[in-house]
């Protein structure tokens, strides 16, 4: 009988220290978000590389009892956050796109500047928005109107700096919305022109020689550098990419920083910043208004590029389709791609790629300027 109740008392023990009994609501909730995260990752592509471990590290956060949370202070997880609190990932994303990015469109046409500029409308309207609402500080709807730049390793940077427990939220907005460029953007871009303005078909690029290409990246680091110096890191790491990949002497290097490191940051970056969404700081009021200001910032910035992009258009009389500045938005490649399809569906002549792709490199830098602005004024 004494046996009986030892197994009994141990297997009474065992639940007791079990996820089962100690789960709350919150991890449940959770987990099922994680669950649907991933279902949007493996089976409708959405942004997978980045979103399944985000979804992944969400359901390790939530696991009851595992400690496996970015906050706990022990553990693989604790110290993975490290490289986000610390600011290391995400520019080390942008040494990575760096070596990805022909900068080729932008410098041929540099009026595509004016256009990425244009597009982080979203993310300055969102910020003065978010403040209205009162349950937001300055540095909070910072980091929400980061959202619009459509930008994820900033969103996350600017972020991890100025309100870290928001940073779950964030990223899992940032990334949902650029998966949904596809989606949200075309609606947008129809309703702010003309089936005229999107038939226009635009005459081609001019080549870029290698000198131009490499003076570029130097250039632009010192000219950003000087104007907003906390936005060094993300642009210097961005050009420092892109002068390894035009340069033509370390082709080794270049394809290291667009692969093996680029691969295994983003499953750092991935898993502990998913591991920062638990059920205590995501399922708040908070984070469904995170979630539709995130949208409103991301419809805004499209619209800035565009509307920006009807104003070339008057002033060139017709020779700039204002389809080119949704591109502005940094979402690279995929907001130039839409640019190309709602083009050619008005006009099966129409190749506007090359010409979005300016405005959409050009993003990239904007929203790094944004953020380095936002940065240094509230940090």
């Amino acid at each position: 009988m004494m046996i009986v109740d030892k197994f009994v008392a141990a297997v009474q023990g065992i639940l007791q220290n079990s996820g089962f009994v100690n789960v709350t609501w919150q991890q449940l909730v959770m987990i099922g978000i994680a669950c649907v995260l991933l279902y949007l990752a493996i089976a409708r592509g959405f942004e997978p590389l980045l979103l399944l471990p985000i979804a992944f590290g969400m359901l390790l956060a939530n696991l009851p009892l595992a400690n496996l949370a970015a906050s706990s202070e022990t553990g693989l997880i604790h110290y993975l956050y490290m490289g986000v609190k610390l600011g290391i990932y995400p520019p080390l994303i942008f040494l990575g796109i760096g070596c990805m990015t022909d900068f080729g469109p932008l410098i041929a046409n540099p009026k595509g500047f004016l256009l990425g500029a244009a597009a982080q409308l979203g993310i300055f309207l969102t910020f003065f928005g978010a403040m209205a609402l009162g349950i937001f500080s300055p540095a909070e709807a910072a980091s929400i109107g980061i959202i619009g730049g459509a930008d994820g390793p900033t969103a996350i940077y600017v972020t991890s700096i100025l309100a870290p427990h928001l940073l779950g939220p964030i990223a899992v907005a940032a990334y949902s919305y650029m998966a949904l460029v596809p989606i949200i953007q075309p609606p947008i871009m129809k309703l702010l022109t003309t089936k005229k303005e999107r038939q226009v078909v635009m005459t081609q690029l001019r080549p870029v020689s290698r000198t131009e290409k490499i003076i570029f990246p130097i250039l632009v680091t010192i000219v950003v550098s000087f104007l907003v110096p906390d936005a060094a890191s993300l642009v210097g790491m961005l050009m420092l990419g892109n002068l390894m990949r035009e340069s033509g002497v370390v082709e080794r290097l270049s394809k290291t920083a667009q692969n093996e490191l680029m691969n295994i940051i983003t499953i750092f970056l991935g898993v502990s910043v998913g591991a920062t969404a638990t059920g205590e700081v995501f399922l708040s009021p908070q984070t469904l208004a995170i979630i539709c200001l995130g949208l409103v910032a991301f419809g805004f910035g499209t619209a800035g590029g565009v509307l920006f992009g009807k104003l070339m258009y008057i002033f060139s009389k017709g020779k700039v389709n204002p389809l080119i500045g949704s591109a502005g938005v940094s979402a690279v490649p995929m907001a130039a791609r839409v640019s190309q399809k709602v083009g050619q569906k008005e006009n099966p002549g129409n190749f506007l790629l090359m010409h979005a792709m300016g405005p959409n490199v050009a993003g990239v830098i904007g929203s790094a300027v944004a953020a380095g602005v936002l940065i240094a004024v509230l940090k």
